[in-house]
């Protein structure tokens, strides 16, 4: 613990001389003030960590000299010590941003127990923190080693998440380093236990599928209008799991989670696959064979996802599900702005989707454009950004909104995103993909020990450009590079935001449904 420095300020400060003492042996340095005057000029000369601040004293009170101290050092904790209970005095007190209050006669424990609240809060919490995962860093290896089902990996992901933004908050980076060692760990294994199932889940084995991409909407969310209740689905393109976390704080005052689960994108976990089965309720090769007109194949010119309206009409239809939709796609500024001074149009139909499309962009562009590396050059900083753009964003505003409505909302995505730093040599034809973490082709060259591979597309309902096509899939951090100008290549995208591959935070992905609070 480093020397933390209190000012203590009194009229009658020596009749506190057995306090000081207490604090001194405790190894706080004490320095004094006997009027509010001193104290100020003390203040200009030198930053405490903390002051104690008599509030009736003769000359300036102790409410004065707050207001002068504040002005001087704002950020200088305060606690104000009072013989008075008078509500005036504690609103004026409070009002001018003092960190605790106290009232006379105090004793040395209560004034210990002020300054570990106000100074040490932090650095104990963080020692809670640090130890608390210390304890339950070995049984949460024994449950990585020894997860077999999806439920299992999804209580893993969330406890790694859970501990990601826990230790955030610590002031150590060494167990935040220990907590990235065991996420590549639970990656690893992870990887190891798509690429053992994940197929099985497609050939008769549905009592082990967990729920995926194309069942979200049948069996989640349409359910919902069954019930004569109106429903509004916000799908924010690439969020992830820790990301929705970071966003729940300033949800949680206008919205109870009712429900909140992660449930698992197809492969890949792409926009042009998995949004597409969410919309149409099916798998990319049955929307290629019901529906060829709102199919786009990887050599097709152009966006690969723009049916999605017509897509969840479909499914809709299906289904024999009779109510009204509304489907926007958010993204630009304009586009929320004129969504949000138009909310009729969202509560004259039972079903309202919108498409949001800021993370993903995000993620691009931090690909592209230095500065957006700079803003967001790890995994705290992107999430950093993307709690930002949130709180000041048009979606935020117009959640806020529809918490006064009689509605249920859904916040929820198409994939996540890895940040990849492993590059891998793969070769491939003139009209191989181009994605990062999966590629399409009918020559493909690559290490099938390094990749998940699926030479027989129809097996996970996959479409096929022609009878040899096979899709293989990077795993874990790992990222496919050419081996002409491979090193080019791999500067421009080691550690790079990329999804269509398997990792936890590509494919676990969040499902939350928001009960408007009373208001």
């Amino acid at each position: 613990m480093k020397d933390v420095t209190i000012l203590w300020v009194d009229d009658e400060i020596d009749l506190l001389k057995p306090h000081i003492i207490f604090l001194e042996s405790k190894e706080y340095q004490v320095e004094t003030a006997n009027n509010g005057t001193d104290a100020i000029e003390m203040v200009k000369e030198k930053p405490y960590d903390l002051i104690f601040l008599d509030e009736n004293m003769p000359g300036l009170s102790g409410l004065e000299t707050l207001s002068k101290i504040k002005d001087i050092r704002p950020s200088i904790p305060v606690i104000m010590i009072t013989k008075s209970e008078e509500e005036f005095i504690m609103d004026e007190a409070i009002g001018s941003k003092i960190a605790d209050y106290l009232i006379k006669p105090v004793n040395p424990k209560q004034i210990l127990m002020a300054i570990k609240k106000v100074i040490e809060q932090k650095r104990l919490v963080s020692q809670k923190t640090t130890s608390t995962y210390q304890a339950q860093f070995g049984q949460l290896g024994m449950q990585i080693n020894d997860s077999m089902t999806t439920e299992e990996w999804k209580s893993v992901y969330r406890k790694l998440v859970y501990w990601e933004l826990e230790l955030l908050k610590s002031e150590g980076a060494q167990m935040d380093q220990v907590l990235q060692m065991q996420k590549e760990d639970a990656n690893k294994g992870f990887s190891k236990f798509i690429k053992k199932n994940y197929l099985a889940w497609f050939q008769g084995n549905s009592e082990k599928k967990p729920l995926m991409s194309p069942n979200v909407f049948r069996e989640k969310i349409f359910p919902v209008l069954k019930n004569e209740k109106k429903a509004v689905v916000f799908l924010i393109d690439n969020l992830r799991f820790d990301q929705w976390k970071i966003i729940e704080p300033l949800i949680a005052e206008f919205y109870t989670v009712k429900e909140e689960e992660l449930f698992y994108s197809i492969l890949p976990t792409a926009t042009q696959f998995a949004r597409n089965a969410m919309f149409a309720g099916l798998m990319p090769s049955e929307i290629e064979k019901l529906y060829p007109e709102l199919w786009l194949n990887e050599d097709d010119e152009g966006s690969k996802n723009p049916f999605e309206e017509q897509l969840l009409q479909k499914q809709m239809a299906r289904l024999g599900i009779k109510s009204s939709c509304f489907y926007e796609k958010v993204h630009n500024l304009e586009k929320g702005r004129k969504l949000l001074g138009n909310i009729s149009q969202i509560m004259d139909h039972q079903l309202s989707v919108i498409v949001v499309n800021f993370v993903d962009m995000l993620s691009h562009a931090r690909t592209e454009m230095d500065m957006i590396k700079e803003l967001a050059n790890d995994e705290a900083a992107y999430r950093s950004i993307t709690l930002s753009w949130f709180e000041h964003s048009t979606l935020f505003d117009l959640m806020k909104s529809l918490s006064k409505k009689d509605v249920e909302v859904f916040i929820t995505t198409d994939h996540g995103t890895i940040r990849v730093n492993n590059p891998i040599k793969v070769t491939g034809d003139r009209n191989t993909s181009t994605n990062l973490r999966y590629k399409q082709g009918k020559s493909l060259n690559y290490n099938p020990k390094e990749v998940f591979e699926v030479t027989v597309p129809q097996s996970i309902y996959l479409p096929k450009l022609n009878v040899s096509s096979s899709y293989i899939f990077a795993m874990e951090s790992d990222f496919f590079a050419y081996p002409n100008n491979y090193n080019h290549y791999v500067s421009y995208y080691k550690n790079t935001f990329q999804h269509g591959g398997i990792s936890m935070e590509e494919m676990m992905i969040p499902l939350v449904r928001l009960e408007p609070k009373k208001q």
